[in-house]
């Protein structure tokens, strides 16, 4: 079997899922696929979450209408991609789409409880994949491609840590494996991001989770590989959006993907590749609009040195400064209070650094930062920068050393035998993503 995962971009339009189909209909073989919500959907509905949480009914309402009206559309263009096909698949799957939307307009129209954000966003938003999976399962029983329809929330047994949950396996392994026995099709759609707790409440997986439900059902199924489909022909050594010259890289390593994927490159889910990594699965990001090109293999060994500095740009960044009011060494007995609140609010952590009486740390600016900073003021003195950013470049040489760490607006540099972190004032430009030897 292999997995194949679709993100929101290979599947924002009609014409997206028209070519999700081509891509299939080209495999032989059992396949499953993991699809991710379209388009922007998933920003669509945190904004729905916004009102809801903010007691605003009617708005929520009016944005998850415009929501539909986007999936309806891209319903009816399914119909004029050809005419060699049956409509049956389109119209079944138009009605399930509408009590889809029914439900969750219910669910927000309903609910007087709205005071635990995280449960709710793990309830509101998962609606975006059952969406997207059951237009995609439809639009491929009308092409003629038998398949099964899959809910994981009811395959992935998580904890109950919303918005970021963990997978039991053991638990999983059974339920998906059941799920897929007992059917006769090649083909399964399953929704990525999403699972549900032991009682039922659904979870996600954390943003961009969709590549973590493919590692997974590629290490619970046995996969033969995984690929990932994005809009890029690969793995690329910086963000071409934020660096005109970015590259491809043809391999990595399992451990180079690790690393880069936890300095915060968007092409891998951090958790994606451990599952992969265990039973020696290896992972292929190619392009969706190039399905014949190499992309990029992720594997245990590779063939050929990177040659080029990798560079991640890691943005709405804090810089925070918390030293003892009494000036005791911070490292001494601080550490486990410190991380203690962090951890509490689910801040994440994205750099360290110490002395003797001050801990420097870089974290994403979430909507939880100013309690993390209210509850640590009353213990410790704490300053913060916002509007920074984190460039992690792994590979680093002299070179792109003095390019960016002598840079301007540069707040602090930190550096291993083969990795450069710097934290800097956001937006500063004439940076370049390939770095001459």
């Amino acid at each position: 079997m292999k997995i194949y995962k679709f993100g929101g971009a290979s599947v924002r339009s009609a014409e997206g899922v028209a070519n999700l189909c081509r891509i299939v209909k080209g495999e032989q073989g059992a396949l499953f696929i993991v699809v991710s919500a379209m388009g922007k959907t998933t920003n669509a509905l945190e904004l729905v979450l916004e009102d809801f949480i903010g007691g605003n009914t009617a708005s929520a309402l009016d944005r998850l209408h415009e929501i539909e009206q986007y999936h309806r559309e891209i319903m009816a263009g399914l119909l004029h991609q050809g005419e060699d096909f049956s409509a049956d698949g389109i119209s079944a799957g138009t009605n399930r789409v509408g009590a889809l939307f029914s439900e969750l307009g219910g669910l927000l129209a309903a609910a007087s409880k709205r005071d635990d954000y995280d449960s709710w966003y793990d309830r509101i938003v998962s609606y975006g994949e059952l969406i997207s999976t059951t237009i995609v399962s439809g639009y491929l029983a009308a092409q003629g491609v038998p398949n099964r329809w899959l809910d994981m929330r009811r395959c992935f047994v998580t904890d109950s840590r919303h918005r970021e949950a963990n997978i039991n396996v053991d638990r999983s392994t059974l339920l998906l494996r059941q799920a897929v026995d007992a059917f006769p099709e090649q083909v399964f759609v399953a929704q990525g991001f999403i699972g549900a707790t032991p009682g039922g409440c659904p979870t996600t997986l954390g943003r961009e989770g969709s590549d973590y439900s493919a590692a997974m059902a590629g290490y619970i199924l046995g996969a033969d590989s995984v690929t990932i489909w994005k809009d890029v022909e690969g793995v690329l050594n910086a963000d071409p959006r934020l660096f005109s010259d970015a590259v491809h890289i043809p391999q990595l390593t399992y451990l180079d993907a690790i690393e880069l994927a936890y300095s915060g490159a968007q092409v891998i889910h951090p958790k994606t590749i451990k599952p992969l990594q265990n039973k020696g699965i290896p992972l292929y990001v190619k392009p969706f609009l190039a399905p014949d090109h190499a992309g990029t293999l992720i594997c245990g060994r590779i063939d050929t040195p990177i040659g080029v500095p990798i560079l991640i740009l890691k943005q709405r960044q804090v810089l925070i400064s918390i030293r003892p009011k009494d000036f005791s060494f911070v490292l001494d007995e601080s550490l486990p209070e410190i991380f203690s609140v962090f951890n509490q609010y689910r801040q994440k952590i994205n750099l360290i650094q110490s002395s003797a009486v001050n801990l420097s740390l870089c974290v994403d600016d979430s909507r939880y930062l100013e309690r993390v900073v209210d509850t640590l003021q009353t213990g410790f003195r704490v300053v913060y920068n916002k509007g920074m950013e984190l460039l992690t470049v792994r590979g680093y040489d002299d070179a792109s050393y003095r390019r960016f760490a002598g840079a301007e607006g540069v707040y602090l540099v930190q550096k291993t035998r083969r990795t450069m972190r710097v934290v800097r004032l956001a937006g500063l430009s004439g940076v370049s993503a390939v770095v001459a030897k």
